[in-house]
């Protein structure tokens, strides 16, 4: 579903490939209008076909052709309405779009509308014959038809600009779906489609002329139901499935909003009916339909995605686990610290006769034991993460001892109580300081402090930068790094930890808290 999504996300963010389906659709529609008119005059006997206007022709007297009356004046009409949606959407509304010549612009806008309303005025003279029978002055016809289509073509004009509206809305709805989703939490991706679904539906309806009366239906009960979805799915199902009847509880709210609703339709029906029985009848269909389509549709709708998010967050956090613990158990400790661990136990025994390198040893081998025995349980002691904390700073100050301008400190709460952690979730952050803070040659300083109150862990650390040379081997070695242990907490502790880093030109902080119970 992901991959559809950015399929039609990079097909949508491509003006060529909506210039396309735009123009084939016309054309498409164009073409099926022409060829039902042309089936339409196959039939031998033309002049007995009912068309739109015959019977005003018969009531008027007036002589009647099918090709005269009828067919090439519909055909003309056809090629206008086609050629002026592809001038004013390909061409004129870019313009606009873009500011472009402004004054030559509206120039080009002012002479397409008279273009328009001439051409179809001059095939209405044609398809309407008959009203100059009617008026006793051939002037007063002439000026009735004309006058009429060019209020027409001032009414196309405002559909293809509710229609460009409606476009550029669409488009802009579409590709920013995650980042509205992510700013209003109440509005869905499902709402979104629906919502432009219905901008091209009232677009329809208004350009097929449809009854009034199903517009106004339309245009009334559909946004309220959009807005019945996004409510529900925001605030109505999470609450309502809390409670010992979710579904039952979930229908009450719905109904109790219907019928609050009553009171802002009910002026709405008015002005656009002015009549108090349609007023009625409008409310009696939004809440049967609210009841009986959209209420129900958002509840399974909510139901499977729940569903859904809880297999998905369980298959990432068993994968993200198996990865993090690979990848630890893999690269934590590389080889290039073990030699060099195991360079400085050598200096040392020969400085002090094994004393130190005894330590030195027994604790390397206390962390490689951790390692291939503990780090793949689920959850370890504190105690024993700790533990492996405090050898892996006993044997980097093995290394850095020597070097007076070296100062590490170590502030780590001895721990007697029961918590839990992770396995090997703290040491990115010590190696990471370790790798980055500590030169040989230049004054350096790690500051690592970790306590515990009640159930919280608060760990901070603090480090020097120092750039690594061009020889080092580690120089372009990441190791698992921040991003890695940032993967595992989101993951093992979601909404139960707080990580805040914070890096200047000298100096680098980490400040972690995690809730273990």
């Amino acid at each position: 579903m992901l991959y559809q999504l950015s399929e039609m996300k990079d097909f949508i963010k491509n003006p060529v490939n909506l210039h396309k389906v735009e123009f084939w659709a016309a054309t498409t529609m164009f073409v099926f209008a022409v060829f039902f008119l042309v089936a339409k005059s196959a039939n031998g006997d033309t002049n007995a076909l009912w068309t739109t206007y015959k019977w005003n022709f018969e009531e008027s007297r007036a002589q009647y052709s099918f090709y005269t009356n009828y067919f090439f004046p519909q055909i003309s009409r056809y090629v206008i309405l086609y050629t002026s949606f592809i001038v004013f959407n390909f061409y004129i509304t870019p313009r606009v779009l873009k500011r472009k010549e402004p004054v030559l612009t509206i120039l080009l806008i002012i002479l397409s509308i008279s273009f328009m309303g001439v051409l179809l005025g001059v095939a209405d003279t044609y398809l309407k014959a008959f009203l100059l029978v009617k008026y006793d002055d051939l002037k007063d016809a002439y000026n009735y038809i004309f006058q009429t289509n060019f209020v027409y073509t001032f009414w196309l004009v405002m559909m293809f600009a509710l229609y460009s509206i409606i476009k550029y809305t669409a488009q802009y709805l579409l590709l920013n779906s995650e980042l509205i989703q992510s700013k209003y939490q109440i509005i869905s991706r499902e709402g979104l489609i629906a919502f432009v679904l219905w901008m091209i539906s009232v677009f329809l309806l208004l350009i097929g002329q449809a009854p009034h009366e199903v517009v106004g239906v339309w245009t009334v009960i559909i946004p309220f139901g959009i807005g019945l979805y996004w409510y529900s799915f925001y605030d109505l199902i999470p609450k309502s499935i809390k409670t010992k009847r979710p579904f039952y509880n979930y229908i009450l709210k719905v109904i109790l909003i219907t019928i609050v609703a009553i009171f802002p339709i009910i002026p709405i029906a008015l002005i656009i009916y002015n009549k108090g029985e349609m007023a009625v009848a409008i409310n009696l269909f939004n809440i049967a339909f609210q009841l009986l389509i959209t209420a129900p549709l958002a509840w399974v709708v909510y139901k499977r995605r729940l569903a859904g998010d809880q297999e998905l967050y369980i298959l990432k956090t068993e994968l993200g686990r198996s990865y993090a613990n690979f990848d630890f158990l893999r690269s934590q400790i590389n080889p290039h610290f073990l030699f060099n661990a195991l360079n400085t136990l050598y200096g040392t025994a020969i400085q002090e006769k094994a004393d130190r390198t005894g330590e030195g040893i027994q604790r390397l081998g206390d962390m490689m034991r951790f390692m291939l025995q503990e780090n793949m349980q689920e959850k370890i002691s504190l105690t024993r993460e700790v533990e492996y904390l405090n050898n892996y700073i006993t044997l980097q100050k093995l290394r850095t001892d020597t070097s007076p301008d070296v100062k590490i400190e170590a502030e780590i709460e001895e721990q007697f109580n029961t918590l839990q952690i992770s396995p090997m979730l703290l040491i990115p952050f010590v190696e990471n300081a370790f790798k980055h803070g500590i030169s040989l040659r230049e004054p350096s300083h790690i500051k690592i402090a970790l306590q515990t109150k009640e159930n919280t862990l608060y760990f901070d650390i603090n480090n020097s930068i120092h750039p690594k040379p061009e020889n080092d081997p580690e120089k372009n070695k990441s190791g698992i790094g921040l991003n890695n242990v940032k993967q595992r907490l989101r993951l093992l502790y979601p909404n139960k930890h707080e990580l805040m880093i914070r890096e200047t030109g000298k100096e680098f902080f980490v400040h972690l808290t995690i809730q273990l119970a």
